[in-house]
């Protein structure tokens, strides 16, 4: 018995998020690096394969992708109006990338170092609320 491992079971019909932070070398979902998305989705589960993997409902742009995923690789979700994004809103390219527009500055800051001054700027972006501004 494992005592730090817990047994995540999924039933058919409940919406997961896909954990891609694995694929960076192969698809670029967004931002490069550190900032570019460790889940995607809402996907919806059609089927339980075996104890530890289920098969998902992909949307047609992700139709190259075999749909079978172990449990390790999708996150709950929680139903959360919030969460919804438009591939149309964000305007997805055939790549599954997007660009990211600058709306507003917010803030100005200049983070002084021993030799040298660094300035910051707090940007509020297009598609993302007040409190996801970086």
């Amino acid at each position: 018995m494992d005592l730090k491992r817990k047994e995540i079971e999924y039933l058919v019909g409940d919406f997961v998020f896909l954990k891609v932070s694995s694929w960076k070398n192969i698809l670029r979902f967004g931002w490069k690096g550190k900032l570019s998305p460790m889940f995607i989705g809402q996907y919806r589960i059609l089927k339980r394969v075996g104890r530890v993997a289920y098969q998902l409902k992909l949307p047609p742009e992700l139709d190259w992708i075999y749909d079978m995923f172990y449990v390790s690789m999708l996150r709950q979700y929680r139903s959360n109006p919030e969460h919804i994004v438009s591939t149309k809103e964000i305007e997805v390219k055939l790549d599954l990338t997007f660009e990211e527009e600058p709306v507003q500055v917010l803030d100005h800051d200049v983070k002084v170092l021993k030799r040298k001054s660094i300035p910051l700027v707090k940007v509020l972006w297009r598609n993302h609320s007040f409190e996801e501004a970086t």
